[in-house]
């Protein structure tokens, strides 16, 4: 397969086009470009904020030893059952941001919703989802509440994108998930080597902060374990690429995405049929 080397090595992720547009002003592009995050206030709705935690709370699942909430808890997709949650992921001001910061059109395709700081280790997103051209995947991540360093924040290293992007085969790792902790060990290796500061993400609640995908990022440890962090991360691609994940791809052998888009109009049909397999299923489970 000719040229798939030259795929997953290209140096054109660093490349970010503009195109004009009211919401962010030339300094806001300009640290954007320079830091490879920018925390931005995107209008969205405070009643939509606090519907999307009261939404997404049951969901989350808890210790059964005392019924706390374990960092790293998440709920992928929550958009497909709150509307608070799908309304967030597709606010018209945050697309039009991310157009005018890469000049295509993006589009939603994953939510995450969090309870309490993650506590995740150093990665960059480019592990996870990349594209081809490569670098044409954003996040954002809004916080449904106010962030402090009590209740964990993200933690950014500003100006990390500009490093390479490292994927399992160029740093002598065999491609799967079984090897992920070996990798983000050589992350916080190299950013321990690299003398960046760290950047914690105190944020106002409704607040939102947008990230080049090969930021390097993770998440703080909580001061105080008995606080939340509600939040909510909203993936997106950008249209006219070829999407892939790096980390079981190798040079001859791309593992492909085919994301499934999240509508700009929630499909009522589809929700109906999600109730009706529901009440399916817990039919079935009483009958047992």
């Amino acid at each position: 397969m000719s040229g798939r080397k030259n795929i997953m090595n290209s140096q054109d992720r660093h490349v970010v086009n503009t195109v004009p547009c009211a919401h962010l002003n030339q300094k806001q592009i300009q640290s954007f470009n320079e830091n490879g995050f920018l925390i931005v206030d995107l209008d969205f709705d405070p009643a939509i904020v606090d519907q999307a935690i009261t939404d997404m709370t049951p969901k989350y699942a808890v210790s059964k030893a005392n019924g706390a909430l374990k960092p790293g808890t998440r709920v992928q997709d929550g958009w497909k059952d709150s509307s608070a949650v799908h309304q967030l992921a597709i606010q018209q001001s945050a697309l039009d941001c991310l157009g005018q910061l890469y000049g295509k059109k993006a589009k939603a395709f994953q939510t995450l919703n969090f309870p309490v700081g993650t506590e995740q280790r150093l990665h960059s997103d480019t592990i996870h989802f990349n594209s081809i051209p490569s670098g044409y995947m954003a996040g954002i991540w809004v916080a449904l509440e106010d962030v402090t360093m009590d209740n964990g924040p993200l933690i950014y290293y500003p100006g990390s994108h500009k490093m390479p992007e490292y994927n399992m085969q160029n740093i002598g790792l065999n491609i799967g998930y079984e090897n992920y902790n070996q990798y983000e060990t050589f992350i916080e290796n190299k950013m321990r080597e690299s003398g960046i500061e760290p950047f914690y993400g105190q944020m106002k609640k409704g607040q939102a902060l947008i990230w080049h995908a090969n930021l390097i990022h993770g998440g703080s440890k909580r001061r105080d374990g008995s606080t939340t962090r509600h939040s909510q991360v909203t993936h997106y691609y950008f249209e006219g690429c070829k999407y892939y994940t790096p980390m079981m791809s190798t040079e001859v052998d791309i593992a492909w995405r085919k994301p499934y888009w999240i509508p700009m109009e929630r499909d009522t049909f589809y929700r109906k049929t999600r109730k009706v397999l529901s009440r399916v299923r817990k039919f079935l489970s009483s009958a047992k």
